[in-house]
C-alpha cells in the first residue's frame, strides 16, 4: 500500500518573543492572520490526505471564519512544550485514518513564508529516504560565542571565541519523517529527559542521520517584533 502524506501544524505557543499582545500566529499581515498563510501553502498541495492544526485547550484566538475554504482539521490537544504537541498530534492522526509507515510533514506555524514549491521540493527529495530529512539553510554569517561577563557590577555579553560555520546548517521546516519512527523517537527521548527543539532532533538521538535539503531565506521563522515587517513584505508581494 502506498504510503500517504499528512501535514501537521503544532499551533499551541504564546510567542512570548515576538512583543505581542496574542499569539504570533494570530497576528494579522496583508488583511489576513499570520496562520492562514502557513495552513494554506498546504492547502494548494492535493496530495495530502489532511492537514492537522494542534491547538493550545485554552485558545481563545483561533476563529475558523478567518480561513473560509482552506482543507485542515484542528485538535485542541496542544502541550507544554512544542515536543508535546507534536507527539499529541502524531497520535491524533490514526483518527484521520493515518497509518505509522505514512509521512507527515511538521511545520511551524510561525513560518508563513512556505511554499507549495518548497513542500513539494521537500516531499521529492525524502520520499524514498529510509529516515526521512528537513528543509534547511547553510549557514551563511560568522558565529560568534558569547558569554556574560562582570563589569562594574553588571554582566554585559562579551565575544569570547569565534566558531567555524563548516558544516552548520540552520533549521527550518517542514521537517519529514514517518509517522511511527517520529511518534517513537519524541516518546524515548522524553522518557529519557532530553531537551528537543525539533523534530530531527529527536530522529539524532535516537541514532538516525536524517536528510537536508535545502530551503529558502523566505521561509524563516516570525520570532521578534521586527519580523513581522520582514513577513509582510514577503507575504503581500507574493500576493501581488
Amino acid at each position: 500500500m502506498t504510503s500517504r502524506l499528512f501535514a501537521l501544524i503544532p499551533c499551541a505557543g504564546t510567542g512570548s518573543r515576538a512583543g505581542s499582545p496574542i499569539p504570533k500566529q494570530y497576528r494579522t499581515i496583508g488583511g489576513r492572520n499570520l496562520l492562514y498563510y502557513t495552513i494554506a501553502a498546504f492547502d494548494a498541495c492535493s496530495e495530502f490526505a489532511q492537514t492537522l492544526v494542534v491547538l493550545a485547550p485554552d485558545d481563545t484566538h483561533f476563529d475558523p471564519r478567518r480561513f473560509g475554504a482552506l482543507r485542515y482539521a484542528v485538535k485542541r490537544i496542544g502541550g507544554a512544550t512544542r515536543h508535546a504537541s507534536v507527539y499529541n498530534g502524531l497520535v491524533a492522526l490514526k483518527e484521520f485514518g493515518a497509518r505509522d509507515d505514512d509521512w507527515v510533514l511538521v511545520h511551524d506555524a510561525a513560518r508563513p513564508g512556505i511554499t507549495p514549491q518548497l513542500i513539494r521540493a521537500l516531499i521529492s527529495a525524502v520520499r524514498d529516504d529510509p529516515v526521512g530529512g528537513i528543509l534547511a539553510l547553510p549557514v551563511a554569517d560568522t558565529l560568534k560565542e558569547v558569554r556574560e561577563v562582570a563589569e562594574a557590577g553588571q554582566a554585559r555579553p562579551r565575544i569570547v571565541a569565534t566558531r567555524s560555520r563548516e558544516g552548520l546548517w540552520q533549521a527550518q521546516t517542514p521537517q519529514m519523517f514517518r509517522i511511527g519512527m517520529l511518534r517513537d523517537a519524541l516518546a524515548q527521548a522524553d522518557a529519557q529527559g532530553q531537551a528537543l527543539t525539533d523534530e530531527a532532533s529527536a530522529l539524532e538521538w535516537a541514532g538516525h542521520q536524517p536528510r537536508i535539503v535545502q530551503g529558502s531565506l523566505r521561509n524563516f521563522k516570525v520570532t521578534y517584533p521586527e519580523d513581522f515587517e520582514l513577513a509582510e513584505a514577503v507575504l503581500v508581494t507574493q500576493a501581488r
